[in-house]
């Protein structure tokens, strides 16, 4: 139960109660995304502490282990913004940095574990087994890791997602249609002799765009990715190919666009393969 309160607590203040805004000035907002960690740190640590130890020895089952995932968590956001401040915009980059700023998070969360609330690696192991349906989670532990694995498969995946693909150089415009206009000009010179006439066609090609509705693609998204996992988890694979239909069939005309093509097959299959990561999870716990 520990380790998933601190993991749930570590991921609602990391996505749920961080706006867009907030990771685009990372150090504009810096103060108040650390204010978030405070409070959901505070009150999992709280509630771990009185549920375990019957608010005995305050110092070493709240006071300790805050200080030290607050510390830790400053100096890793602060190493990130620093590193990707520093270099290009280069997407891959980017999400190795998201991976990594995570990756770090979580083991920092597995290290408070082991030295202030006396978890072992024995202890540890016992609990993936758990996970992986080797014994049983409680009917808590269960509710937690399904919350946890619906922001992995929402917010999470979502950044992974945005990461992988970048951005259209049309800012994610809808496509409404083609437009070709052409243009005869025709050329007789000024002369009394009769002169053959010379004429050409220029034909020109646009595209036109609506303004873009970026919060529909996010939430289909996320839908996408939630019925892949409760596909995958009851072993309904066949279905999923249906999800990729329906998409195409949606973005039918934007698929004339070459470019708006590979922005959405790289896309769907990014979201299709982190959904069937997450499912194959489900799948082993139930």
């Amino acid at each position: 139960m520990t380790i998933l309160l601190l993991l749930l607590a570590h991921f609602i203040a990391d996505f749920w109660l961080q706006s867009d805004q907030m990771v685009k000035q990372k150090i504009k907002y810096l103060k108040k995304h650390m204010l978030h960690h405070l409070l959901t740190t505070g009150i999992t640590l709280a509630i771990i502490w009185g549920y375990q130890y019957s608010f005995q020895h305050v110092i070493r089952y709240f006071i300790l282990p805050f200080v030290f995932i607050i510390v830790t968590h400053l100096l890793i956001d602060w190493l990130k913004i620093k590193l990707v401040n520093a270099m290009k915009s280069r997407n891959l980059a980017r999400l190795g940095y998201f991976l990594l700023d995570q990756a770090l998070h979580v083991l920092m969360i597995l290290i408070t574990c082991i030295l202030f609330f006396h978890m072992q690696d024995p202890a540890m192991a016992e609990k993936l087994l758990d996970l992986y349906g080797e014994g049983r989670l409680t009917l808590f532990d269960t509710m937690l890791l399904m919350i946890i694995i619906y922001i992995l498969a929402t917010s999470v995946s979502g950044h992974i997602v945005k990461h992988i693909i970048g951005s259209f150089p049309s800012e994610l415009a809808n496509f409404e249609g083609a437009l070709t206009l052409r243009n005869q000009m025709n050329h007789v010179p000024e002369t009394k002799q009769p002169q053959k006439e010379n004429s050409f066609t220029e034909e020109y090609h646009y595209y036109t765009y609506s303004t873009p509705l970026r919060s529909h693609g996010k939430w289909i998204g996320y839908i996408e990715r939630l019925l892949v996992i409760l596909l995958t988890a009851i072993s309904a694979y066949q279905a999923i190919a249906l999800i990729i239909a329906a998409k195409s069939i949606a973005r039918f005309k934007q698929l004339d666009d070459r470019n708006w093509a590979e922005y959405f097959l790289l896309g769907t299959l990014s979201s299709i393969l982190l959904g069937l990561v997450l499912g194959l999870v489900v799948q082993a716990i139930l």
